[in-house]
């Protein structure tokens, strides 16, 4: 939505849109844009203080500067009839007279009788529908599918290379053994001892592969 709400201060978004959920705080954030040459003082109001939060509810815009404000809802107890909210914000504007800024905003800086340029802008209120979750989860928590499974495949890898060095293990027991067989016999089992040994090596060599 445009930003141009307001011939004084620009504000984004000129609809406050909340993701309602029961029993939870939250928080929408506007931007206030000072569009003229002149100090500019605002002061937030609503039609239900004691359900909103709203900091800083006042201040003051340097020329051509923005100020950001946090609307915060308090935790409701029970859904509003089809979603619907009828809260109202009201963001008033005024250019300052004179160069030196204010100790405090007061209300009478937006008075028409104080002779300030003043402005008013109406924000309405939107509860709309959380967008839900998967069940996988995608926020890195320790029950998410993203989280388990680089830790999965991990584990299976360690599990494999286990297997692997448990069987190198293995078979230099094996080879071993058989060296130790033809150096007793030192007979016709030369060519044997070839192929044995060049089958091991293949075998040893896939399985480091993996």
């Amino acid at each position: 939505m445009s930003s141009d709400a307001g011939e004084l201060l620009g504000i984004e978004p000129i609809e406050l849109r909340f993701p309602f959920e029961l029993n939870k705080q939250i928080s929408c954030a506007l931007q206030l844009t000072n569009k003229t040459e002149k100090q500019v003082a605002f002061k937030v109001k609503t039609t239900s203080p004691k359900k909103y939060c709203v900091r800083p509810n006042n201040g003051i815009v340097a020329p051509r500067s923005t100020a950001d404000v946090v609307v915060t809802m308090q935790a409701q107890r029970e859904a509003p009839p089809d979603m619907q909210c009828k809260d109202k914000f009201l963001v008033q504007s005024a250019i300052l007279p004179n160069e030196d800024i204010p100790k405090e905003v007061t209300g009478d800086m937006f008075t028409k009788q104080s002779g300030n340029v003043v402005d008013e802008v109406k924000l309405k209120v939107v509860y709309v529908t959380p967008h839900p979750r998967n069940e996988g989860f995608e926020d890195g928590s320790p029950g998410s599918l993203s989280y388990q499974e680089p830790f999965a495949l991990i584990s299976k890898l360690m599990e494999e290379k286990n297997s692997a060095v448990e069987l190198n293990n293995k078979l230099r027991q094996e080879l071993d053994l058989l060296r130790r067989d033809i150096s007793r016999q030192r007979g016709g089992f030369s060519l044997v001892l070839v192929l044995v040994v060049a089958i091991m090596g293949i075998l040893l060599g896939l399985l480091m592969k993996r």
